[in-house]
């Protein structure tokens, strides 16, 4: 089969003569003889027939010269976007000294006969910095402060909560310093005395001091049952850590507090006794991106002439808040040359150090000279001297989907570390896109025509906030509503997700990063007067209880697999639905699909029975079954925990 031609305009003679009668209606009432016998009409057929000669001609050029006449109304292709992943690095044993992890530090996946190895850098320096126990509190009825250094000293214990513990009694400890982004081992001797709880599933909740107040640690493991055994505690400290004064004391606090109990969920009904608490720093984490930073690349000797371009060894490059620059050397050493804001020449004057990159295809190309109708020469952008250096002091390469690795893949160093002994990811990482291909850019290239970075409808405001989050997957435009909102537009971000099939919620909610990137290029592109919020849409779960029979020879839990794996991609918000693209904004949820999608299955003899249930991803409550599940125009649906039993034959 050959390759489908683009048409670059599909009007056709009847098409031509039928616009050119409607506007001799309005621009010439007077004629109203529109009979294939006038001779006026039989122009118009004349010139009609001449121009679908053209068009037919037109629609004949090659895709090359198509995608010149993209590069000529500057559509460049999106560049992918790395996966980011936070990364703990776990010491061997607790230092005295800082423990110091570079920026640039790489990590990556393990590398298999048919994989290669996914590569990550860490993009900030970490400490990792050693504290011990200062001080210990609690604290009953917000009244205050009890300290309970001297017993401890004593080596007699005491209960860090009230008689009859409530919500919000706490225990604090006093760190000698603040460890922000670090992991923390807190050591504790307990007496059995906080009976009634599940130590599984304890009411209490690990926070730290932050400059915007008590914030949640991460809870990497707990076990003391609750403050109910000796054992050891776990935590993540959040990277806002820093040194407080409670109760008179000065120091990185740390502090476990009971919480209302959920329902079903036991409660304390005694307080547990604390006989002794040391501390120590096991591990830090930072983030790390899907990236290999390019230093210092020459790109070669200026020759003087306008327009003169080099290409970069790596390509892609990838688009960062670190805007890539290049360096000129002149007599005074080297000199910066950057970007143009609006990414072209067309404002840049001949004194002006500019330079545009095409991040896909690694090209940086300095500022062109025109030649004007009267003959003149106009130069856009300065030139580098004949013979000058020209370098790149710094890049990034990479990215893609391949990046979005499952949590716990990223454990091998790429070089050693002074006392780190591993190093883990400990949830997936998100946020890699593959780049734009060409298909896409020749759908965008007649929306940029028209718009030229105005954002006036809905398609506008789409394709500019794509352009400048290339990491968010889907992007839906809609009106706010009426009332006080009325005329204000929202548009609505689904982040690229890292699993092909179950998605955890918290990885559909777009960064902070990336919706300040999108509100801000709308900011500078939409109408005077028009309101604009950037925010992710209302996500509903829906859960799937299925019972199927599967055909003789066929195994029950390979099939159940196999099902719930379908479900989860049919439900997926960025590759589910009828068409794979994602599930369609307000797109009801019908048994009957359920049916459709488990009946094809490999080894599925019969579907017996299919219950629908909406699902509230935050409480996790379920509603009541359906045959048809309600969506708003707006929202997306999502997986939540299907269930499918399987009968053998």
């Amino acid at each position: 089969m050959s390759l489908q031609a683009p048409n670059l305009d599909d009007r056709r003679f009847q098409d031509l003569v039928d616009d050119a009668k409607r506007l001799v209606q309005q621009r010439c009432p007077e004629w109203t003889d529109h009979n294939v016998s006038d001779p006026g009409v039989t122009l118009i057929e004349t010139f009609a027939w001449m121009t679908d000669q053209l068009l037919y001609r037109l629609n004949r050029v090659p895709d090359r010269h198509y995608i010149k006449f993209l590069e000529l109304i500057g559509v460049r292709l999106f560049p992918p976007a790395a996966a980011h992943a936070e990364v703990t690095f776990w010491l061997s044993a607790p230092q005295a000294e800082v423990v110091a992890v570079a920026a640039g530090t790489q990590v990556a996946t393990p590398r298999s006969q048919h994989d290669q190895a996914v590569v990550f850098e860490t993009s900030a320096p970490l400490l990792v910095v050693p504290c011990s126990e200062a001080h210990t509190l609690s604290s009953v009825d917000g009244s205050g402060y009890r300290d309970h250094d001297d017993s401890l000293a004593m080596g007699n214990g005491f209960f860090c909560f009230d008689k009859a513990p409530k919500p919000d009694d706490a225990l604090l400890i006093g760190l000698d310093t603040a460890v922000p982004s670090c992991a923390v081992r807190i050591r504790l001797a307990c007496r059995i005395e906080g009976v009634g709880v599940d130590p599984d599933f304890p009411p209490l909740r690990w926070e730290a001091w932050t400059d915007d107040g008590w914030v949640e640690c991460e809870l990497e493991s707990d076990f003391t049952g609750g403050l109910n055994r000796d054992g050891d505690v776990t935590l993540h400290v959040p990277a806002g850590h820093e040194q407080s004064t409670l109760g008179g004391k000065r120091g990185g606090w740390l502090r476990a507090r009971i919480i209302a109990p959920v329902e079903g969920q036991p409660t304390y009904s005694a307080s547990p006794e604390i006989r002794s608490v040391s501390v120590a720093t096991v591990g830090g984490t930072v983030n790390a991106a899907n990236s290999e930073s390019i230093e210092a690349e020459a790109l070669g000797t200026a020759d003087g002439a306008p327009g003169n371009s080099f290409v970069l060894r790596r390509t892609p490059v990838l688009l960062s808040e670190e805007k890539v620059s290049v360096e000129v050397e002149t007599d005074e050493g080297w000199v910066e040359w950057t970007q143009p804001d609006t990414r072209n020449f067309a404002g840049s004057g001949p004194e002006e150090r500019h330079f545009v990159l095409d991040p896909v295809a690694g090209e940086v190309q300095f500022g062109p000279a025109v030649r004007d109708a009267d003959g003149s020469i106009r130069q856009h952008g300065a030139v580098p001297a004949a013979g000058a250096h020209v370098r790149v002091p710094r890049y990034f390469t990479g990215g893609g989907t391949r990046g979005n690795v499952v949590a716990g893949a990223i454990n091998v160093l790429k070089s050693s570390i002074p006392y780190v002994s591993q190093v883990e990811n400990r949830r997936p990482a998100r946020g890699g896109v593959d780049g734009e291909d060409l298909e896409a850019a020749k759908v965008r290239g007649p929306i940029l025509l028209r718009t030229r970075d105005r954002a006036v409808t809905a398609e506008d405001f789409e394709h500019l906030a794509r352009e400048a989050a290339p990491e968010i997957a889907r992007v839906h435009c809609v009106v706010a509503g009426d009332g006080p909102e009325a005329g204000a537009i929202r548009v609505l971000v689904v982040p690229a997700v890292s699993s092909p099939a179950e998605v955890p919620f918290e990885s559909l909610l777009p960064g902070d990063a990336t919706l300040e990137r999108v509100v801000r290029r709308l900011d500078e592109s939409r109408l005077i007067g028009t309101r604009i919020s950037v925010e992710p849409p209302v996500y509903r779960g829906v859960t799937v209880v299925a019972r199927l029979r599967a055909q003789r020879r066929t195994d029950p839990a390979r099939l159940q697999d196999a099902a719930t794996q379908a479900l989860f991609a049919y439900f997926h918000p960025t590759r589910g639905g009828p068409d794979g693209d994602g599930w369609p904004f307000g797109r009801p949820v019908l048994a009957g699909e359920v049916f459709s999608v488990l009946g094809q299955l490999h080894g599925a003899e019969l579907v017996e029975e299919v219950k629908v249930f909406g699902a509230d991803p935050v409480t996790g409550q379920r509603g009541k079954p359906a045959e048809r599940l309600e969506v708003e125009p707006n929202a997306l649906v999502f997986s939540y925990e299907h269930q499918v039993m399987v009968e053998p034959a």
